[in-house]
């Protein structure tokens, strides 16, 4: 089944200037799928355009069944969620329950749920001790976690992750890799961590000028220098080292 599916996608901000031209892909249900690219390369609005949070696109998007469009919004952004870049963006109460219980909240669930929730999705950011924590109080990486918690809350069928191991130190990056890896659902992963891609994603999607490269296993894409070279990336780490 086919969580994610886009056919000639094309889309411009309003300065008419195209960012992604004609693109197409599908995402089956439970893979996990690398994006990557250089800066600029259209990731982060290829991920704004899945959930709504960017207008005006030409061609077909479709999440979970339904055509991405603003009649139908609040449908996929129940089946969807969207880790911004910056976990500051997603923690906004007081402390980290009150944060990861927003959105069942929002949706009117009852309190008893919303609880069981909310420590079902600690519990898969092994961060149930945090809790009670203020956010001001947080490290980076905790928030990161805790970000992703309140996504999880949500039971989304599918997750869109921009550069979660951004500013993350080498313990935390470690951390979220075991967790994403532990994640049964639907992941389409933008980034520039191209080692955290190879242990995460058992496919990969290399977007260069707003179009698609290349699309196929990440052991074969990240082997590939030249290719990668090519389109303003290196060999991840781990490859350079061999």
């Amino acid at each position: 089944m086919k969580d994610i599916n886009i056919e000639d996608l094309t889309f411009a901000y309003s300065n008419k200037i195209e960012v992604l031209h004609h693109i197409s892909l599908a995402v089956e249900s439970g893979e996990s799928v690398g994006l990557i690219g250089a800066n600029g390369a259209g990731k982060s609005t290829l991920l704004k355009l899945l959930v709504g949070l960017a207008e005006g696109y030409q061609g077909s998007i479709a999440l979970g069944g339904l055509r991405v469009e603003k009649k139908n919004l609040a449908r996929i952004r129940a089946k969807a969620g969207y880790v911004f870049q910056d976990s500051e963006s997603q923690l906004f109460l007081s402390t980290v329950y009150e944060d990861v219980a927003f959105g069942p909240r929002n949706y009117g669930l009852a309190e008893e749920e919303v609880d069981g929730r909310v420590m079902e999705a600690l519990r898969k950011m092994h961060i149930e001790d945090l809790k009670d924590r203020q956010i001001y109080r947080m490290s980076g990486g905790q928030k990161k976690l805790a970000s992703i918690a309140t996504i999880l809350s949500l039971e989304p069928k599918v997750m869109l992750l921009d550069e979660p191991t951004i500013a993350l130190d080498p313990r935390n990056r470690r951390t979220l890799i075991h967790i994403l890896n532990e994640i049964r659902e639907t992941k389409v992963i933008a980034t520039h961590d191209l080692d955290m891609v190879w242990d995460t994603c058992e496919r990969t999607v290399l977007i260069s000028a707003g179009r698609v490269r290349k699309d196929g296993k990440t052991r074969e894409i990240l082997r590939d220098k030249e290719l990668l070279e090519a389109n303003g990336l290196e060999l991840p780490l781990g490859m350079q080292r061999l």
